[in-house]
């Protein structure tokens, strides 16, 4: 009589193969694979998927439509102006006797030049209408009453401080246009009560234009202002993820007829 084998033991079992497993695996495949275990392993050391699903996954009312879009319009405007302007700053020099010129061999000489400093000259007339449209929206919506009263401040800041960034890059070239131009706004600024004469000697930088008031519009611009917009775009999506978006007031009207019924 023949005895029966004995048992192996778990450990030494073959582990079932996998479905696919065997197949030659193709490079796209390698790659997405790669990709996720990259991710995995970065979440796993800090988490990010729980404040990702909390920014991106929450309620919107009913009656969203593209009036909505406006916000997240005037973000990707201030990402493309940050992104054209670091490669314009790349070529151009802040001083008055090279600005002009550095500005002609950016548009002229370099390759995709006139591209970039296009996409960046006429992407800040678009990032202020579209900062402007708005701000129109959320106040026809009625999304700055309680309680959303901050995220109002915080965006009524962030239209000055877009406004004093196309103001303060008008200069840059330091052509004629751009020169007399600035010389009529800072003027403007100086018949101010109170601030304007300080607000004034500030933007100059002293008694009259020259190289520190290049030097101090491009600080300005290229620094301070834009740093000031980041922090504030996070404080703003801060609290529209935290109190979330108002409905359409058509909506809302509605609801407190059939309420009240």
């Amino acid at each position: 009589m023949k005895l029966p084998l004995p048992p192996v033991p778990t450990a030494l079992q073959p582990k079932p193969k996998r479905p696919g497993e065997g197949e030659r695996v193709k490079p796209l495949d390698q790659a997405k694979e790669a990709g996720i275990a990259t991710v995995d392993w970065v979440d796993e050391r800090t988490s990010l998927s729980g404040a990702a699903r909390w920014l991106m996954f929450r309620k919107v009312p009913k009656g969203t439509n593209w009036f909505y879009t406006l916000g997240s319009a005037s973000l990707f405007a201030f990402l493309s102006q940050a992104v054209t302007g670091v490669f314009l700053a790349m070529y151009y020099d802040p001083s008055i006797t090279n600005a002009y010129e550095s500005t002609r061999h950016l548009t002229n000489d370099i390759f995709l030049g006139e591209f970039v400093r296009g996409m960046h000259r006429w992407g800040s007339s678009v990032m202020v209408i579209l900062v402007f449209l708005h701000m129109a929206r959320t106040f026809f919506f009625g999304a700055y009453k309680y309680p959303r009263e901050l995220n109002w401040i915080i965006g009524v800041v962030l239209l000055i401080m877009t406004m004093t960034m196309s103001f303060t890059g008008y200069l840059l070239p330091f052509d004629q246009r751009s020169y007399w131009a600035t010389v009529v706004g800072v003027n403007i600024n100086g018949t101010g009560p109170m601030v304007g004469p300080y607000l004034n000697d500030f933007l100059r930088g002293g008694a009259e234009f020259g190289s520190t008031t290049l030097s101090r519009f491009y600080a300005i611009h290229m620094l301070l202002v834009p740093g000031g917009i980041a922090a504030m775009i996070g404080a703003h999506l801060y609290l529209v993820t935290r109190l979330g978006t108002t409905a359409p007031p058509w909506l809302r009207a509605k609801s407190t007829e059939r309420d009240t019924v």
